[in-house]
């Protein structure tokens, strides 16, 4: 069995999207909680992945969902693509969240005579470490670095955006930031206990443009694969 790359995960998301969007899944008939669709789509793909490949398995304790490949997966309605992951440090908005990110996007239509749902993928994304960022807090420092400003104009702008740091804080980080300047970050992230994701630009960015470290995994080349039946997934229960 073959080990898993970061190419092989980006073709399979693709492949396993597609077929997916064509199976009926009576489990998921009527749910509404996110959390229960996100649970199962992640269960199918793991199944899914599993068949072919080796690979360690994500937990809480290891925090992201791929950690040989630091990729998190992220599956979201494209009704309000948002999620959230953990708060670490407050870095994270300037230079990303610390890994990649890989997002299911999908619409829920269920079918009242056959009382089975599917799940329309109508976007696979990935996004580079690097563009895991805040996309305001790296724009507007970008800006700031592009017509010389020093450290106090940097202080000044972490403290206006309210970063959870105190003083010391956002003096070292307006010294790493003058050393190092930050790359567009494309995702929202709000301040919260948890960062809280939002997706929008990002697919709209994925879709629109081309941008280094963001991908529209599903305009690629389209190789329809078809999965194995998906019977055993259909009797999973939440």
């Amino acid at each position: 069995m073959e080990v898993l790359t970061l190419i092989a995960l980006k073709s399979a998301a693709r492949d396993f999207c597609l077929s997916l969007s064509q199976t009926p899944i009576p489990n998921l008939y009527g749910i509404t909680d996110g959390k229960a669709v996100g649970t199962y789509v992640e269960f199918a793909f793991n199944q899914y992945l599993s068949a072919m490949y080796e690979y360690t398995l994500g937990s809480a304790a290891l925090g992201i969902d791929f950690p040989g490949l630091e990729v998190d997966l992220k599956v979201t309605s494209i009704r309000q693509p948002q999620s959230s992951c953990p708060f670490r440090n407050a870095s994270q908005k300037v230079y990303g969240l610390g890994y990649h990110l890989l997002i299911f996007a999908y619409e829920k239509i269920d079918d009242r005579i056959s009382h089975t749902a599917s799940l329309n993928f109508q976007h696979v994304v990935f996004v580079a470490r690097e563009q895991t960022g805040d996309y305001q807090t790296t724009y507007g420092l970008r800006e700031i670095l592009r017509r010389n400003g020093n450290k106090d104009d940097i202080v000044a702008f972490l403290e206006e955006r309210n970063f959870p740091l105190d003083e010391i804080g956002r003096e070292a980080l307006a010294e790493r930031i003058l050393q190092q300047p930050p790359e567009i970050g494309y995702l929202t992230i709000s301040n919260a206990l948890q960062w809280r994701l939002q997706y929008s630009r990002i697919i709209q960015v994925a879709i629109t443009t081309t941008t280094a470290g963001v991908e529209n995994l599903l305009v690629q080349t389209r190789i329809y694969q078809h999965l194995p039946e998906f019977n055993q997934l259909n009797q999973y229960q939440q």
